[in-house]
């Protein structure tokens, strides 16, 4: 009798174990109710629902955190996010259907958010662009409608101030608070705490962190203009960052300027034997090359003159180009992230590679790119520059000395300083984009819990 319940128990010991096998593993597939994926639901998980809503389109991102304000990953993401097709500003002349076209990835998110947390979990939206650009009061009626539509139809956290059209400083200090923290600065010695020059195509921002003793003697801003220092809060920590974003200084915008500067036919930065027109702002410039071809230090004293780098006058001490107060620099800069056109240029001429997200340069090396593009002619330029779009082959040594002069003489920097050209982290074996919506969550659910 013995002897046969030993053999009987051993295929059964087989088949359970075979059976154990077959069962699903916690990772082996994603799904929105799998608790597993989600992380733990109650107090040791919080979430936040950002709502990038740009020209082209709209994107949802989910961000979870633990209890000490760490990522936690939603499935295999980081970033979790969902997108649409058109962006909010296609709907100009029907608000509601602008907020109904956030319906679907709204739906969704809910599924990756424990029910129990729904009513704790913040959802924010910032448009960026294309909201802007809509004339009259199009772009409030359109964030009217998408408030209405949160507040009847999202079971999220919801406040009408979370809703709205970001300013450049906006866009620009959460960027800085997503690159911070990705790269695990905050919390850290200032002097070790990155500043952000984030070029766009209409605005420059320009960001690092003060010390409280700077803090106190920024000047008041004039009536209708932001403050230039704006308070942070993570992890019970309070932080000091100088914003400001520099309209009409971003790289598009620039290259108006710039025509603008130079009297006269023909223009030192514009490739030999290009003629046709450039449109921004709603006005057009005709653009001609100078016979000669483009110059680099002819094209440079004319960006100087865009910048007004030495014709401005300071009301205060310790002031960038055009009269802008930036508290001396200080510890704040001495490590630098370079973002956005700065990133695409370095790499569409090939002193980056484009494949990875970061890359260590000096302001010099877009001089030196520089050198190379301002001896080409048009014709050949797509040859020498293939990374380069066609719309952008006229003006890519003016890009280039803009890019270096900005750095250099608009703000200062020695053209040796290494900085850190980016254009995404690598966190957890993920990939998340330089941005504006992480930083917006990770301020969002930091002010909740700061003290008053």
């Amino acid at each position: 009798m013995m002897k046969l319940n030993r053999q009987v128990s051993i295929p059964i010991f087989i088949i359970i174990s075979f059976v154990l096998f077959l069962l699903p593993h916690s990772g082996s597939s994603f799904s929105p109710s799998s608790e597993s994926l989600l992380g733990s639901p109650g107090n040791d998980r919080s979430y936040a629902v950002i709502i990038d809503a740009g020209s082209s389109g709209s994107r949802i991102h989910v961000y979870c955190f633990d209890q000490n304000m760490n990522l936690v990953k939603i499935g295999n993401e980081v970033d979790f996010y969902i997108q649409t097709k058109p962006g909010l500003s296609a709907y100009e002349s029907n608000p509601e259907l602008a907020a109904e076209s956030l319906s679907s990835m709204l739906q969704q998110a809910e599924g990756f958010v424990p029910k129990e947390l729904h009513s704790e979990t913040p959802v924010r939206l910032g448009a960026t662009a294309g909201l802007r650009l809509l004339k009259g009061d199009a772009p409030e009626r359109i964030l009217e409608a998408v408030r209405n539509f949160l507040k009847e139809k999202s079971p999220f956290k919801y406040k009408p101030e979370w809703v709205t059209v970001l300013k450049g400083s906006e866009e620009g200090s959460y960027l800085w608070e997503t690159a911070n923290y990705l790269e695990g600065n905050l919390g850290k010695e200032v002097s070790r705490i990155g500043g952000v020059v984030d070029l766009g195509g209409g605005s420059v921002g320009w960001l690092m962190l003060f010390r409280r003793s700077i803090f106190a003697k920024a000047p008041k801003p004039s009536d209708g203009e932001e403050p230039y220092v704006k308070e942070l809060f993570f992890k019970g920590s309070k932080y000091y960052l100088y914003v400001h974003s520099y309209l009409h200084y971003g790289l598009l915008a620039a290259r108006a300027e710039i025509l603008k500067a130079v009297k006269g036919y023909g223009n030192p930065c514009i490739l030999k034997d290009y003629h046709g027109f450039y449109k921004y702002g709603g006005e057009t410039y005709e653009v001609s090359a100078s016979p000669s071809g483009s110059n680099l230090y002819r094209c440079r004293r004319a960006a100087l003159k865009a910048l007004k780098v030495n014709e401005s006058t300071c009301p205060n001490l310790n002031c960038t180009f055009g009269g802008i107060w930036n508290g001396g620099g200080g510890p704040g800069q001495k490590n630098l992230f370079v973002a956005s056109f700065f990133f695409d240029r370095a790499s569409q001429v090939g002193f980056i590679d484009p494949k990875l997200p970061a890359a260590t340069v000096r302001p010099v090396d877009f001089e030196r790119a520089a050198k190379r593009a301002c001896i080409v002619k048009f014709e050949t330029a797509k040859y020498v520059f293939p990374g380069v779009g066609v719309d952008d082959l006229p003006y890519i040594c003016m890009d280039l000395v803009y890019q270096f002069t900005l750095l250099v003489d608009g703000f200062g920097l020695d053209p040796q300083k290494e900085i850190t050209l980016v254009t995404g982290f690598n966190y957890l074996g993920s990939q998340i984009g330089a941005a504006w919506p992480l930083g917006s969550a990770i301020e969002v659910l930091s002010s909740s819990s700061s003290p008053a």
